[in-house]
C-alpha cells in the first residue's frame, strides 16, 4: 500500500507495492487450490479435465483448438486431456457441420453428471468453511470475486 506521501508501506501481510500483492495472491489462491484438489480422490477427473468440463458445460460446444486457446494450453496437451475425457465417456465428438475436416467437442450428460458432483462437493467443503468466517468477512470475500475471476482472465 502507499501512505498520503506515496511511499510504499507493508500492510501487515507482507504485500508491500504490487508485487507483494502478487506473491500474497499467488500463495493464498495456490493454497485454496491445493486444498480443494486434496479433496478429491485418486482417479478422479484432473484440474485440467474439469476446467474444460466447464467451459464446455458454460460455452457450449468447441473445437480443440478453440479449446487449448481458451485454457491456454498447447493444442497438443488439450489432445491429451479431450482423449482422456473420450474415453471415459465424459465429452463426445461430433463433425463440425461448417466444416468436416474438424471436430467438435461437446459435454455428454455423464460429463454433466461428473461437473455438477465434484462441484457440489467443492461448494459444500467451502460453505462449511465459509460458515466460520464473519458476515464481514464473508462480504469482503464475495467482493473479490469478480476481481478474482477479471484477475484469471487476463493472465
Amino acid at each position: 500500500m502507499r501512505t498520503d506521501h506515496g511511499a510504499e508501506r507493508d500492510d501487515g501481510h507482507g504485500t508491500g507495492g504490487d508485487a507483494g500483492l502478487a506473491a500474497a495472491l499467488r500463495l493464498a489462491v495456490g493454497r485454496v487450490t491445493r486444498r480443494l484438489r486434496q479433496a478429491h480422490t485418486v482417479g478422479d477427473v484432473s484440474l485440467s479435465e474439469v476446467s474444460v468440463l466447464a467451459r464446455l458445460a458454460g460455452a457450449g460446444p468447441a473445437s480443440p483448438s478453440s479449446l487449448a486457446e481458451s485454457e491456454r494450453v498447447r493444442p497438443q496437451a488439450m489432445a491429451t486431456t479431450l482423449a482422456g475425457l473420450t474415453r471415459r465417456g465424459l465429452v463426445r465428438r461430433a463433425a463440425d457441420p461448417a466444416d468436416g475436416r474438424r471436430s467438435i467437442v461437446a459435454v455428454s450428460p455423464e460429463g454433466a453428471a461428473v461437473l455438477a458432483q465434484r462441484r457440489s462437493a467443492s461448494v459444500r467443503r467451502l460453505e462449511a468453511v465459509l460458515a466460520e468466517f464473519s458476515e464481514p468477512e464473508r462480504a469482503v470475500l464475495a467482493a473479490a470475486v469478480p476481481l478474482l475471476d477479471r484477475l484469471a482472465e487476463r493472465l
